[in-house]
């Protein structure tokens, strides 16, 4: 395995998704999957050859979106899938279309029921994990799915 200097540079979600990619490959199915639990704590998931190689919060719209980029942009799937949560329509439509102007090349996107992704554990939302979890149960669920085209090729 062989990872080149100019690698190091990169966010450390894409540093560890080549690792993976690396020991993986030929192993599980090429796909990267992003969970994602909008509300006021945005909760991240991602799952990159079936593995979850980041799970995060954000209270920044924009950050999220700016990480997400990255991570779409930086890595070779192929089928690169966002999931997200219906239990804020509001923030998942916002999230849509900035991520739709931001990153010019196609996805799948799915809206996700997310009805009974939540723990309802005492005292367990700590530095945001209840929304790190729903992100990470939202990203395993089947939603009604289309293809976005980037702005470029759509007009």
């Amino acid at each position: 395995m062989v990872l080149y200097d100019e690698e190091f540079n990169a966010d450390p979600t894409v540093i560890r998704a080549l690792i993976i990619q690396k020991l993986e490959s030929g192993m599980h199915e090429n796909s990267l999957v992003i969970g994602i639990d909008p509300g006021n704590r945005i909760g991240l998931s991602i799952f990159y050859h079936q593995k979850e190689i980041e799970r995060s919060i954000y209270t920044s719209l924009d950050e999220l979106i700016s990480h997400v980029v990255k991570i779409l942009s930086g890595l070779k799937a192929d089928r690169k899938i966002v999931k997200i949560g219906n239990g804020n329509l509001k923030i998942a439509k916002q999230i849509t279309n900035l991520l739709n102007l931001k990153f010019c090349s196609h996805f799948e996107l799915e809206f996700v029921d997310e009805r009974r992704t939540s723990l309802r554990t005492k005292n367990y939302n700590k530095r945001g994990e209840r929304d790190k979890m729903s992100a990470r149960y939202i990203s395993q669920r089947e939603g009604f799915r289309h293809l976005v085209l980037p702005l470029s090729r759509t007009g």
